[in-house]
């Protein structure tokens, strides 16, 4: 297939996964039956933080990236996609399982590509994916033969893998021989100037909350300056409060850590399900906020510096919009890796 029969075997996936989402949406009470609500629940049952909203939310993100815009403006800026006569490579993709398909996009770079993906699944995420691909393979089967599921690799040429700073060390160790991307553990933060609309700070509690904060585009510390009162912020972030308050997961993780900093008494403020504590450190466990505060432009600066190599994006009145950290373009590579251009340049 050359670049034109990929995208247009995309942008059918990507209508098929939207028709699938109107006909399930405008289902009441989205009854049985439904193969999309089927797969959901399947999906919760495997993991139970992938609630049926998380996933259609993933979803709508992926049907989006399938539309023909988005995807034109995103090969735009590669004009080596249009060159067809180059031998295909097997991609081996090793997929985290945080949030639901959170590793679609890469699979999405190797398609558009042309080059042939071998998937590892996550634990954690082993279900939704695979039901995308009968989806594509039902509306394109071209595609069928460029995508494998298992558990081994065989004769690959290059490698992307997600996973923890841990697993990082193993993937390295095993697949360093081979050209590869290999990510770790980010988290995102949010700049705050203490003049935020209510609308403003209700919004940035969807950067924490979304996918229950498991995501690295999750703000997990908030960087405030001196002085700053939470009273407001508390206020506006109370819409969350019932439906996670709902979810059993994350709420024992909210009163274990909650009873953890009583122990040790540590300070730190709550609302009944969001602890919030001062500390430099980026990284956060589920229902845990870390704030720092800063005096001035140029600390505020020097402390985005420190952690720079493991933010993943920052949210603010000067950087990404409030309420929009889940909502990344094709372009916003994991890591700051630009997957499409990695693929490209394996090309012979």
């Amino acid at each position: 297939m050359d670049l034109n029969e990929r995208m247009e075997g995309l942008v059918k996936w990507g209508h098929a996964i939207s028709a699938m989402i109107e006909e399930m949406e405008s289902e009441p009470g989205f009854e049985t039956g439904n193969p999309l609500n089927n797969t959901l629940q399947q999906a919760y049952r495997a993991n139970a933080w992938f609630v049926a909203d998380n996933s259609m939310r993933a979803l709508k993100s992926v049907a989006g990236w399938l539309e023909y815009d988005a995807l034109k403006t995103w090969s735009n800026g590669y004009p080596s996609l249009l060159d067809s006569h180059n031998q295909l490579k097997n991609i081996g993709l090793i997929m985290a399982g945080n949030i639901p398909v959170v590793g679609f996009h890469d699979l999405l770079a190797v398609l558009i590509t042309g080059n042939k993906a071998q998937v590892k699944l996550s634990s954690d995420d082993s279900v939704l994916l695979p039901f995308l691909l009968n989806v594509l393979f039902d509306v394109s089967q071209e595609f069928k033969s460029l995508v494998q599921i298992g558990y081994k690799f065989q004769e690959i040429d290059a490698v992307i893998a997600t996973g923890s700073n841990n697993s990082a060390r193993y993937f390295d160790f095993y697949f360093g021989k081979y050209p590869h991307i290999i990510r770790k553990n980010r988290n995102s933060l949010a700049v705050i100037t203490g003049d935020e609309t209510d609308d403003e700070l209700t919004a940035l509690g969807d950067d924490i909350f979304s996918y229950f904060g498991l995501g690295c585009r999750n703000v997990s510390k908030l960087l405030v300056p001196e002085g700053y009162v939470f009273d407001r912020f508390f206020q506006c972030i109370e819409v969350y409060g019932e439906r996670l308050m709902q979810h059993n997961k994350y709420m024992n993780n909210y009163d274990y850590h909650r009873v953890l900093y009583l122990l040790n008494n540590e300070t730190f403020l709550t609302n009944n399900f969001l602890s919030l504590r001062q500390s430099p450190v980026l990284s956060t466990p589920v229902s845990v906020l870390h704030f720092d505060d800063y005096s001035d432009a140029e600390d505020l600066a020097q402390k985005i510096v420190v952690d720079k190599d493991h933010i993943q994006c920052i949210v603010g009145r000067n950087y990404l919009p409030f309420g929009t950290s889940q909502q990344p373009g094709l372009a916003d590579y994991a890591d700051g890796a630009d997957t499409l251009q990695f693929l490209l340049s394996l090309r012979d």
